[in-house]
């Protein structure tokens, strides 16, 4: 039974495809985020696609802590194992 935080995120990574979808989506938007900071100079459908990236990476980042949620508080009152 995970007992932490970054246990269970590699416990979900592992077991569950729709965690591990939006992991996956929630790290490529961190990259091109990154490829836009690294820039001295946004247009301005650079700066509104940059917006709507951080917006939907936020997005994913709720569903994944929605998840980790549920399956935390569905797993905390299971029996530890020996």
């Amino acid at each position: 039974m995970p007992t932490d935080f970054e246990e269970l995120k590699r416990k979900l990574l592992q077991s569950d495809d729709e965690f591990r979808q939006l992991a996956t989506k929630h790290h490529d938007l961190d990259e091109r985020l990154h490829n836009y900071a690294e820039r001295p100079y946004l247009t301005e459908p650079e700066q509104v696609e940059e917006v709507t990236l951080k917006k939907q990476k936020l997005q994913l980042k709720d569903r994944m802590e929605h998840i980790l949620r549920k399956y935390g508080s569905n797993h905390a009152a299971a029996p530890a194992r020996s």
